[in-house]
């Protein structure tokens, strides 16, 4: 009881925030961005408050995902969705939210940048022509073959781009980055958590069985290592088969997988023309950039990696770091997506991943085969 006299008594309350319920985020408050004019160093401080609870649950679920991922050998990015998706009710409180959507978009376009990292030039020119000429084939063929496909399914187009860009590239990297310069719409986070549930699963069945088909058709070990690097989606399967097999096949592979990576500039760069004037004919009327920044930092590193300016070591510590990025940014994407919009998909864009998946696959077989 307030006292009798009390000056309080009668005026609003002035608390920032109240105990509203004893749940697992008590006291955290709802903050509203800084308001216009507030100096820079309090909207810095301010943006950092709002990020905190969210970031840090993205944070954590990345940690506990690392840790399956190291402890039960299934991959990393996997479990960052599904436990992700555990825990969608927090992704859903406007306290969390807007963590969550810093580290699914800003934190994304970091890891994407500093992938450029793991990527040099010498690795390129040391494929040689047919072995890019193969694996670039394979990324035009099989984007072409995500769009026709979306058409004929009664998909949308762009949902075809994002898949062929994620099985023709680098598996859950490209799908999120992918999405980051595709035309905003409703059911984009929920066709970006489809498509990277599609390729890790698709992955990890590759990672098994690729090997055994090499060996079926008497492919050597380098170009084992050439058919795994061109046809396997996400970078650490390609390893771990390619290295499953032999060490010469799994260098070949891990380098083939590599300037499939490096590939995503100039995907992301058209894909963001094709698109351009459709984000630009739409409510907010402001035109995208003509390349986007994450990507300028991603060709700033291969150049850097490339020049033998920074160490060895340096580079290796900034492609881990692109790696906690990315699976941060998938544990977001996890937190901001439910089963229950998943299950409304249906099957066909299931079928669209596998039917991709079949198209580089059978593409890569036969110009080894025919060149062999």
């Amino acid at each position: 009881m307030t006292p009798q006299g009390d000056p309080r008594v009668g005026e609003p309350e002035q608390h920032e925030f109240a105990f509203a319920s004893f749940d697992s985020l008590e006291g955290v408050p709802v903050l509203a961005p800084a308001p216009a004019g507030t100096p820079a160093y309090l909207r810095l401080y301010r943006a950092g408050q709002r990020i905190l609870p969210g970031g840090l649950i993205a944070v954590v679920v990345a940690l506990a995902a690392s840790w399956l991922s190291d402890h039960y050998g299934a991959p990393v990015m996997l479990f960052a969705l599904l436990l992700g998706m555990a825990v969608n009710f927090v992704g859903q409180d406007p306290r969390c939210r807007p963590g969550i959507d810093f580290m699914g978009r800003t934190v994304l376009r970091l890891g994407v940048a500093l992938l450029g990292a793991r990527i040099t030039i010498d690795q390129i020119n040391s494929l040689g022509g047919e072995v890019l000429v193969i694996a670039t084939g394979g990324v035009v063929l099989t984007i072409l073959a995500g769009w026709g496909l979306s058409r004929a399914f009664k998909l949308k187009p762009d949902f075809g781009i994002l898949t062929g860009g994620a099985v023709a590239i680098c598996g859950a990297s490209a799908a999120l980055a992918l999405s980051s310069v595709l035309p905003p719409s409703p059911t984009r986070e929920r066709d970006t958590t489809l498509t990277v549930v599609g390729v890790t699963t698709l992955s990890t069945v590759a990672m098994v069985l690729y090997p055994l088909i090499a060996a079926a058709v008497g492919l050597t070990h380098t170009q084992a290592g050439v058919f795994l690097g061109a046809t396997i989606h996400d970078v650490a399967q390609v390893v771990g088969a390619g290295y499953g097999v032999s060490k010469e096949t799994g260098d070949t592979a891990t380098i083939v997988k590599l300037f499939r990576v490096a590939l995503l500039l100039p995907v992301i760069v058209v894909v963001a023309l094709v698109f351009r004037s459709k984000m630009a004919a739409g409510p907010s009327g402001k035109r995208p950039p003509l390349v986007p920044m994450f990507l300028l930092g991603f060709v700033a590193l291969v150049a850097v990696n490339s020049s033998g300016v920074a160490t060895a070591s340096l580079m290796d510590q900034t492609g881990e770091a692109s790696r906690w990025c990315l699976v941060t940014a998938i544990a977001a994407l996890g937190a901001k997506t439910s089963l229950k919009e998943l299950a409304y998909v249906g099957w066909k864009p299931v079928l669209l991943i596998v039917a991709e998946t079949a198209v580089v696959l059978g593409w890569v077989l036969a110009m080894l085969l025919l060149g062999a």
